[in-house]
């Protein structure tokens, strides 16, 4: 489970040549000295790898960009929150803002200070201690839940979400089924306001799918999952009467201007998510009664993109195969010999690349149909 792309503040050019004249042993004096001027010049240094590199290398100047931060919501507070966000995906600047994880965490559920905590749990330890510094609140996930019902959540509250369920911990707080909060999740798989609030949406979703005994419950009505991940992946296409009446009302009769999701990484993780509630028999059960493979169907005609063909395909031969003997009913639970599991990862790796040959030819034959310029492009 790969986390999210670390979450960017982009910084001004301009300020570049000013960032330059504080990068030596009195960073952090000079910041808190200079105020908004500084920390600007900080936020464009962090807009490079290198400015990054270098802020994250100096505590003294993340101590200072901490305390502008957690301040006043001034220009200097918002410009050394948009540098930290910056500088936390280097993991040198890890513990030195975990240290101040407390005044971190008060200031969620806003936009900035979501992103620099989705940077940090891209680590697993990171992550814990985030899970950890939520429960000593008292509040678990309810400051990440609540701005899911507002009319636009943080982007980055996407990412957090995701990097937080790839633990245990994380995901028992996303199914806590006495506070519906997956339920919350659901309409966001199809949000159209940010793609990266989407995308981490999608990967909380196909994470909190991952605990097999929750599947059943994730398939029943009182959360009703399924729609939710087919709806992005199905497409205008007509279904005659006898089809039609086997989807999911929310998937019947859908506009001749309906679009699939246009992500080609969101629409893996949405076939990997249906793919491990096939895991169990139950849930195998649920999802070839749905319709599923209806879907999965038009979808396999229209893919383009090798990985999301072969992520459809694999789900289309476990709809359509036999079911697995006894004591292999739970897939997740199936211990596979060493030997037999890099077999599968060769076979894997040669299909996918007989894919991206298919589909170079076919690219080369279509450019071959096009009238040639009578000089190269420049």
């Amino acid at each position: 489970m790969p986390p999210p792309a670390p979450c960017h503040q982009h910084g001004t050019g301009s300020l570049w040549g000013a960032a330059r004249g504080h990068q030596h042993a009195g960073t952090g004096t000079l910041l808190l000295c200079r105020g908004a001027g500084a920390a600007a010049a900080a936020r464009a240094l962090s807009g490079s790898a290198a400015g990054q590199r270098l802020l994250a290398a100096r505590p003294a100047a993340l101590a200072a960009l901490l305390e502008l931060a957690v301040g006043p919501g001034s220009a200097a507070a918002r410009h050394a929150m948009d540098c930290l966000v910056n500088v936390s995906a280097e993991p040198a600047a890890r513990e030195p803002l975990l240290a101040a994880l407390p005044a971190l965490l008060a200031l969620l559920p806003a936009g900035p200070a979501c992103g620099l905590l989705a940077n940090l749990c891209r680590e697993g330890g990171a992550a814990r201690r985030v899970l950890g510094g939520l429960r000593e609140r008292g509040l678990g996930l309810a400051p990440l839940l609540q701005p899911l019902g507002e009319p636009r959540p943080p982007a980055q509250l996407g990412p957090l979400l995701c990097n937080l369920s790839r633990l245990p911990e994380g995901r028992r707080g996303l199914l806590d089924r006495s506070r519906c909060s997956v339920q919350r999740l659901l309409p966001f798989t199809q949000y159209k306001d940010s793609v990266v609030h989407r995308r981490g949406i999608v990967g909380a979703l196909r994470n909190c799918c991952f605990e097999a005994e929750d599947h059943e419950w994730l398939l029943s009505e009182e959360v009703d999952i399924l729609p939710f991940l087919l709806l992005p992946l199905a497409g205008p296409e007509e279904f005659p009467e006898d089809e039609m009446e086997r989807l999911p009302v929310d998937l019947q009769y859908l506009p001749q201007d309906k679009q699939r999701e246009e992500e080609p990484d969101i629409r893996k993780m949405l076939l990997e998510a249906i793919m491990l509630l096939t895991a169990t028999k139950a849930g195998r059960h649920i999802v070839r009664e749905k319709g599923t493979y209806l879907i999965l169907r038009e979808l396999h005609r229209w893919e383009q993109e090798p990985d999301v063909l072969a992520a459809c395909e694999k789900l289309i031969q476990v709809l359509i195969g036999d079911e697995p003997g006894p004591g292999m009913e739970n897939l997740l639970e199936v211990d596979i010999p060493e030997e037999v599991e890099q077999q599968l990862q060769c076979l894997d790796r040669e299909e996918e690349e007989e894919r991206r040959r298919e589909q170079e030819e076919r690219r080369q034959e279509a450019q071959g149909s096009m009238p040639c310029s009578e000089e190269p492009s420049r």
